[in-house]
């Protein structure tokens, strides 16, 4: 039965890594549609598009770098608990 929870582990990763391709250009989009809506109520524009465009940017790499650095800490736990679920087979010679 252990087998089934690896594979849950390694596909739930890989989803979470997945994400990644989704929020980076939400993340840049979000930032430059709401400059835009503040340069149209503000009168301000390109000032704001631009400067929340690199919010967006911004966010979007500091989101890429939080869930890869969480993948990579879930893939050493991963690797920890089979390295001692191997410890604990005993030999079968």
């Amino acid at each position: 039965m252990a087998r089934p929870t690896k594979q849950l582990r390694r596909a739930r990763l890989w989803l979470d890594v997945s994400v990644v391709g989704i929020q980076f250009p939400v993340a840049i989009a979000l930032g430059f549609f709401f400059g835009r809506w503040l340069d149209a109520q503000l009168g301000t524009h390109p000032w704001l598009t631009a400067v929340f465009s690199l919010f967006g940017i911004a966010a979007g790499f500091v989101n890429l770098f939080r869930i890869t650095a969480q993948a990579g800490r879930a893939e050493e736990e991963m690797q920890k608990l089979e390295a001692a679920e191997n410890d604990d087979k005993p030999d079968s010679e």
